[in-house]
């Protein structure tokens, strides 16, 4: 097999499964929603948008229907299983009370959403007090305990799949703080810790646990009664906590959507200061343009995944080639063979590591520099003791000095430099706005940034009037989206024919010939 010159070295900066755009970490997601059906669910309400009460159950649905279509859309392998706990009603194979694992028929109960799963479960509270049924799962006089019950059915549900390739995760929604609250004595004490017990063990298998809470109107979520301990906070993360429970019910709304909402690391890179000392760091793509799915070849009868196998056969012979074949380059009218492995040695021209070269002040970053998505990275403690701290320091002075850090980063094929420009955490009164780390912008090669070339002609060239001028400024400061958050497009790729209505609700103008209007 003849050596394309240019495909050993080929660039992958167009390449849609390029890494700096693809999840290299964690390629799938299994998530169990574990949602709250006890009688206080449905008889709490509070103003929804249209200024009607609504229950925080049917608030639960509809964050959670929202989320699936937007999965659906995005990230169609992963995987979801919907479990209601405090029923009336049992169906899980553990056959444990009080939880009720939720389905469609076809589908397994943790597996990939379906239009008819989002369609049926949309609607589940018309019949949910009929049919699955609500009570207390917890109560005086009873060894039941609903909560460890859900826990349980939850991580048997998450026992497939590999730490490593899969990010699994329970979300928790409930606006009861107090989960034991009418139990006393021996028996609260022990069902609080087996209950802690069955949340660590899950957390041990690398299951992580989120609470999403509902907030009581004038009355606060007390997360440190009982879930602070569940799910291990403390500190900063019990304060940030305590501030997003505090939240306006409009405002709580919108934070459930962008919780669900998972942000998952790209890949897990070693960062090099110095001779002898590197830390480790994630890489968190936080904005990526949105590409078109991979196309899906189908069986005509059976409508199942073809599975695409590609065989070698001797043009001599007409046999099947069993072994791996090996490329050549002819040099001197022979043919000079390489083996896969030299392929790759020849190609490798970066160890993937994000090595430290210096500092410069924030002044020498131009804004034209940043020619793609940028990359954020934050510290990981997980496989190098020490990095957070380590981090923190490197952190605080380039944010003291006002310097940019330099950095040599790149795969194999792909090498660069990259300026590592340090973020400050910022927080308001709902929560953190910004996290703190670094972002890793990607700067150009010489050959990328080129002078501006007058074009000389023996005619005037045409100027803007005051005018046009005064309108244009004031077309592009009415184009200002306030509070945007990228979760509220499911698929910005695919909503092209949405162009039109999105400038009309921004502008406010009916008729969009008015706004070339403008400019004649």
């Amino acid at each position: 097999m003849d050596i394309d010159p240019e495909d050993v070295f080929r660039d992958d900066e167009d390449d849609p499964d390029n890494e700096y755009y693809q999840e290299k970490y964690a390629t799938k997601e299994l998530c169990v929603y574990l949602i709250d059906a006890s009688p206080k669910m449905f008889s709490t309400t509070c103003p929804s948008d249209n200024q009607k009460d609504i229950s925080h159950f049917r608030v639960a649905i509809s964050c959670i229907a929202q989320s699936l279509k937007t999965q659906i859309i995005n990230r169609s392998y992963d995987e979801v299983a919907i479990c209601f706990f405090n029923t009336r009603e049992k169906k899980n194979l553990q056959d444990l009370n009080g939880v009720y694992v939720f389905n469609v028929a076809d589908r397994e109960d943790l597996d990939r959403p379906t239009a008819r799963l989002i369609k049926e479960f949309d609607c589940i509270e018309e019949n949910f007090i009929k049919d699955i049924g609500s009570k207390y799962g917890i109560s005086p006089g009873s060894r039941d305990n609903s909560l460890y019950n859900a826990l349980w059915v939850a991580q048997a549900l998450l026992r497939k799949g590999s730490p490593k390739t899969t990010d699994k995760r329970m979300l928790l929604l409930t606006n009861e703080d107090d989960p034991f609250g009418n139990l006393k004595g021996a028996t609260k004490i022990d069902m609080m810790r087996t209950t802690m017990q069955r949340a660590k063990d899950a957390q041990d298998l690398g299951i992580s646990i989120e609470l999403l809470p509902l907030s009581i109107p004038d009355e606060e979520f007390n997360v440190t009664l009982f879930y602070s301990d569940l799910l291990g906070l403390g500190g900063d993360e019990l304060t940030q906590f305590k501030a997003f429970v505090s939240e306006r019910f409009e405002d709580m709304k919108e934070q459930l959507r962008k919780r669900i909402f998972k942000k998952r690391k790209i890949r897990r890179i070693s960062f090099l200061i110095a001779d002898g000392i590197s830390i480790e760091v994630d890489t968190y793509a936080l904005i990526r343009p949105t590409n078109p799915g991979s196309i899906t070849w189908l069986d005509s009868l059976t409508n199942l995944p073809l599975k695409i196998e590609r065989s070698f056969i001797c043009a001599d012979t007409g046999a099947l080639v069993e072994e791996t074949p090996k490329k050549f380059q002819t040099y001197k009218n022979e043919n000079v063979m390489f083996s896969e492995g030299e392929i790759s040695e020849i190609k490798r021209v970066s160890t993937g590591q994000l090595r430290l070269m210096g500092f410069k002040p924030l002044s020498c970053l131009r804004d034209y520099y940043n020619l793609k998505p940028s990359t954020f990275i934050f510290p990981s403690d997980e496989e190098v003791i020490g990095s957070t701290c380590a981090f923190i320091a490197l952190h605080r002075s380039m944010l003291r000095m006002k310097r940019f850090a330099v950095a040599f980063y790149g795969d194999s094929s792909h090498p660069q430099l990259v300026a590592l420009v340090a973020q400050d955490e910022i927080i308001s009164s709902s929560g953190q706005v910004e996290p703190p780390g670094m972002h890793m912008i990607y700067l150009p090669f010489a050959d990328d940034v080129r002078d501006i070339e007058e074009i000389n002609t023996d005619e005037d060239v045409p100027r803007a009037i005051d005018e046009q001028v005064m309108n244009a400024s004031a077309l592009v400061k009415r184009v200002d989206l306030k509070d945007f958050s990228v979760c509220q497009f499911a698929n910005p790729g695919n909503s092209g024919n949405l162009l039109p209505v999105f400038v009309q609700k921004i502008l406010g103008v009916k008729n969009l010939w008015n706004i070339f209007m403008w400019f004649r």
